[in-house]
């Protein structure tokens, strides 16, 4: 059976497949559709059950959880096409009767042919992103093969003009700045939040001097926001040093567990640069002349 919608708002993101996965899936639900078509409802029993009606919902919620992850929102779009078994809702002395159950069923059936057709088309739409993507940036793909995001997170502390110079920058190269205090919270901590929108190819980490921190018996020295070095922590573990750019403005203490960290000074526009540089070795292709340009103005 279809598993209950949870109703604290904690869904996952869509799950990321691969263009071969995605074909899979296709074929998968293919399956699934056809398995339908075929079944013959004349095995329902007189109680409206029939083993290879449960076995066919079984095979359906598993191949949607393959095509689109558990708990997501994605999966309770379509997680009604597991429901087979006609439930009367009522019964009197002649209802339902096994010509109701076989009735019931057949329309249960046909929606959940409809839902799955919809799953393949949403999928056929994902893999027609994948192949735009790849026409659009042909030499930007993960070792996977897949294209690379042209989402970039922007980690940021209270400085909102370093965090809005940085964003605006990214968007004119033609990224999507994702800054997680204008995403939506659905009743999700910081950390959830951060990783139901971590399906991203490279984050931005703006060290700025917001906070005030010493050693014990030491002199306050300017610090980045602690949520700030927690994310760096975060990106480093889950992208890797190699799509991660640290942009340090002003004197800001830089701990010393992140001293193999490189990162950039935000005076001048000499960053632009930098950040550039960093996101082509990371594999995506840069305009330059637009870096050049918004160097100028």
């Amino acid at each position: 059976m279809a598993r209950a919608n949870t109703t604290n708002g904690n869904v996952a993101t869509k799950l990321q497949l691969s263009p071969s996965a995605i074909k899979r899936g296709i074929e998968r639900l293919k399956e699934r559709i056809t398995e339908l078509a075929s079944f013959d409802a004349s095995e329902i029993s007189d109680e409206g059950d029939a083993p290879k009606l449960l076995a066919l919902s079984a095979a359906i919620e598993d191949t949607l959880v393959r095509c689109f992850g558990e708990n997501t929102s994605a999966y309770y779009r379509f997680s009604p096409a597991v429901k087979l078994h006609f439930s009367p809702g009522v019964w009197t002395d002649n209802y339902p009767q096994k010509h109701h159950y076989i009735e019931g069923t057949r329309e249960n059936i046909l929606q959940s042919m409809c839902l799955l057709e919809e799953a393949q088309r949403t999928l056929r739409e994902d893999l027609a992103d994948y192949e735009h993507e790849v026409m659009s940036y042909p030499d930007a793909a993960d070792k996977s093969g897949r294209p690379l995001s042209r989402k970039v997170f922007v980690v940021h502390g209270h400085d909102e003009g370093a965090r809005e110079m940085v964003a605006r920058f990214l968007e004119r190269l033609g990224f999507q700045s994702i800054i997680l205090h204008e995403q939506a919270n659905q009743g999700r901590t910081v950390m959830e939040k951060v990783e139901a929108h971590a399906d991203v190819s490279f984050a931005v980490v703006l060290l700025t001097a917001d906070d005030e921190g010493y050693a014990k018996g030491g002199t306050p020295q300017p610090r980045a926001r602690q949520n700030v070095l927690l994310e760096l922590g975060y990106f480093l573990g889950r992208l890797g040093r190699d799509k991660v750019c640290a942009l340090k403005r002003g004197t800001v203490e830089i701990p010393s567990d992140f001293a193999g960290v490189v990162w950039e000074s935000m005076e001048g526009d000499s960053w632009k640069q930098a950040l550039g540089r960093e996101l082509e070795a990371a594999g995506h292709q840069i305009d330059w002349n637009k870096v050049m340009r918004t160097t100028v103005d």
